[in-house]
């Protein structure tokens, strides 16, 4: 069965809600950049967080970057989206595995660390892109984009974002929902929100147990009449292309090209989203002179 996010609001129009199935998008990631444990998680919940903001995207051009850049040992954790659904991303350092935490989950927070920046890029195909900045306030990436929502974007919101990895290192489940509070959201419904939340189980647990999308908006927000608007497919896509490393190869310049060209008499490029090789013979560096 493919991934797909489900957009849906409450009959008074004051809460919107996306819930996705990330399985596949994220073990096709684990498979190509073979990450650790620890590492599918990091990786698994960004890449479930940029293809549900990907889908909220309205233009068909529009695309967005979450990077996540602590101080531990996984380094950078990237994740891009486009409006389509087509999704890619990478860790700095896939091999970082750590000790489970106390209560038996990856320990994303420490590998992630506890300083740095969350930065959001959206691009609308204008001269500049928005960027959006906040602090690393946990390093499990869910607290921490519910945080650069409320402060960079100043939209209330709660993230949940979880990824189940099997003995044999696959993943076995992934997903993740975003709830925004729209402005005639009352308190009464956020209390009745925070306390399904609290009360819910973990929705990676939800998606090894069989849950759909549509079966976890009934389970956690059942308490709120919701409409589903929209169901739209996600999957790991790059967007990579010779045409494009070659783009990059000529922005270095005369120079340098001609300098690669004489160490090496050729150069090997891989895409850091896919692991895709790209291979230019001296010929090839030649012609870009």
């Amino acid at each position: 069965m493919k991934d797909y996010v489900i957009r849906a609001i409450d009959e008074k129009g004051s809460i919107r809600i996306f819930i996705a199935n990330t399985t596949n998008l994220v073990e096709e990631a684990r498979s190509i950049h073979k990450t650790m444990p620890t590492g599918t998680a990091a990786l698994g919940r960004t890449l479930t967080a940029a293809s549900i903001m990907g889908r909220m995207m309205k233009g068909d051009n529009d695309s967005i970057s979450i990077q996540i850049r602590g101080d531990g040992p996984i380094g950078n954790v990237v994740a891009s989206s486009n409006s389509k659904g087509e999704v890619r991303g990478y860790v700095g350092n896939p091999m970082v595995d750590l000790p489970l935490k106390n209560n038996g989950k990856l320990d994303v927070g420490r590998a992630i660390g506890r300083n740095g920046r969350v930065i959001v890029i959206k691009d609308f195909g204008l001269k500049e892109p928005y960027i959006g900045q906040s602090n690393i306030v946990s390093g499990e990436i869910a607290e921490d984009l519910t945080y650069y929502f409320a402060h960079s974007e100043q939209q209330p919101s709660a993230v949940n974002l979880g990824v189940l990895v099997d003995k044999d290192l696959s993943v076995k489940a992934s997903g993740g929902y975003i709830v925004q509070l729209l402005p005639d959201a009352s308190d009464e419904d956020i209390d009745i929100l925070e306390e399904s939340i609290k009360n819910s189980e973990p929705i990676s647990t939800l998606i090894d147990k069989g849950f759909t999308p549509e079966d976890i908006l009934k389970e956690v927000f059942g308490k709120f009449n919701m409409s589903i608007l929209k169901k739209e497919e996600v999957e790991f896509k790059c967007n990579c292309s010779r045409d494009r490393i070659e783009k990059a190869l000529k922005s270095l310049g005369e120079k340098e090209i001609k300098d690669i060209i004489e160490e090496d008499g050729k150069a090997e490029i891989v895409c850091h989203f896919c692991n895709k090789k790209y291979n230019f013979s001296k010929k090839d560096l030649e012609s870009l002179i």
